[in-house]
């Protein structure tokens, strides 16, 4: 299905090596924010998150980027499409390039689902590779580069399998960024989390973790599920 329909807004998925998943959507689905003025959506793909934080916060303006340039092609169509385009611009750059354009930027929210194969072997297709694989230096890259582009109270939302989230939770300690708060995704009840959704402030507050559930059963979505993607999804 090229054309992904939600309830305020269609994602054509044309051009972009990395389809609407899972784990953007939950991800643009838990975000919250206290009002964020200025957003930013590194790695935006398809422009998914990125629309769901213009339809989650009304008041923002959302900058999106993308180093693949069919897929920000693609994310710039979308967005056009959409009763959000006032707010919305894609970026057909990677996020360094980007900075290196705008050093004086600051976000109130910075959000991602970036590359997160580390050291594995490699998928078929560069464009699949582009989107899906990187090593440590681009989370070392990352973090930096967060750290100096997030606004004085700003928050920045991750979701990575969780041995990244873990190698990630010790690359901000030179950076003076703070965990806040962490989310363990599992598929079901019994089984272990395989993603984590981390939140990264500027701000030392003390931690705290929450489980989320996506099925009761095979093919059978959860309450938890349902109502964190009940403003966005048709079948909800």
């Amino acid at each position: 299905m090229m054309v992904f329909r939600f309830k305020q807004f269609d994602v054509d998925q044309s051009g972009c090596a990395m389809k609407i998943n899972t784990d953007g959507v939950l991800l643009g689905a838990m975000v919250k924010a206290d009002e964020p003025h200025y957003i930013l959506d590194i790695g935006t793909g398809t422009g998914v998150i990125a629309l769901m934080m213009a339809q989650k916060f009304p008041g923002a303006v959302i900058d999106a980027v993308e180093l693949d340039t069919a897929a920000a092609q693609t994310a710039g169509k979308n967005f056009g499409n959409s009763n959000f385009s006032n707010k919305l611009h894609v970026h057909p750059l990677g996020f360094e390039e980007y900075f290196n354009h705008h050093p004086e930027k600051k976000y109130d929210l910075i959000v991602a689902n970036p590359p997160f194969y580390i050291n594995s072997l490699e998928a078929a297709g560069d464009k699949m590779n582009l989107a899906k694989h990187t090593d440590q230096t681009f989370f070392e890259v990352l973090i930096k580069a967060v750290s100096a582009h997030l606004a004085s109270k700003g928050l920045c939302w991750l979701v990575l399998p969780v041995a990244t989230a873990s190698l990630v939770k010790k690359l901000i300690l030179p950076y003076q960024l703070y965990v806040h708060h962490t989310i363990n995704i599992h598929s079901f009840t019994d089984v272990d989390a395989h993603r984590e959704v981390v939140v990264l402030g500027t701000i030392p507050v003390q931690s705290t973790t929450e489980r989320f559930i996506i099925y009761n059963s095979p093919k059978v979505y959860s309450k938890q599920y349902q109502e964190i993607l009940k403003d966005f999804f048709t079948i909800f």
